[in-house]
């Protein structure tokens, strides 16, 4: 996976992400990309100079002139969530996303449920997109500290929250108001996808 621009590729360094290979511009130094090259010694990445037509070659964004392959994404379980918050003496906080297909709409997610204290983000393995190096970069990094976890079937994981005493929400036009809503426990946030919104049976469940 690519990921480009200082903020990133430090992010994904606090992270503990494993650096395959850092790519700097010929000459350009500062104290941040300086840091960078730094913690990418110490993990034994590669790392190579190059031009900036490069660097322009490996991702069509701003990369700030440099530029990190790092490993592939590794997915959580809502297991590991769930534990998460409880080691942490924390209410459950999950957002459940029902079909999202934009990785901007996903990495934008990815960055409130972060800044709002979620433990973990769901997202289905079929219909929906996954974590992609778009997602990584709208997220500004916050992909790299929060756990998602993919699940063939979003139904039957909130059945297994509810078994575990953990209540469900959905956002909905037809509803009420988020504020006469007890939210005050363990819960989990279903969101819909762009077109459909949430699917009738998840809605029902």
């Amino acid at each position: 996976m690519i990921i480009e621009g200082k903020n990133n590729i430090n992010e994904a360094i606090a992270a503990g992400k494993g650096i395959v290979k850092l790519y700097v511009l010929k000459g350009y130094t500062d104290n941040i990309v300086q840091s960078i090259i730094e913690a990418a010694k110490e993990k034994k990445a590669k790392i190579q100079f190059v031009d900036k037509s490069y660097l322009d070659k490996l991702t069509p964004n701003k990369h700030q002139n440099v530029v990190a392959e790092i490993s592939d994404f590794t997915y959580s379980a809502v297991s590991e969530m769930i534990e998460l918050a409880r080691s942490r003496g924390e209410k459950i906080l999950l957002i459940i996303l029902d079909g999202i297909e934009d990785p901007h709409n996903l990495g934008s997610i990815i960055r409130s449920a972060e800044i709002a204290g979620a433990h973990g983000i769901i997202i289905s393995r079929n219909r929906a997109v996954g974590v992609t190096d778009t997602v990584v970069r709208v997220s500004a990094g916050a992909s790299h500290h929060i756990k998602v976890a993919r699940v063939t079937n979003i139904n039957d994981t909130i059945r297994d929250l509810k078994d575990n005493f953990i209540n469900i929400y959905s956002a909905d036009m037809e509803g009420e108001l988020m504020y006469k809503a007890d939210m005050k426990g363990d819960l989990a946030l279903v969101i819909g996808g762009e077109g459909s919104g949430v699917s009738k049976l998840t809605a029902k469940l």
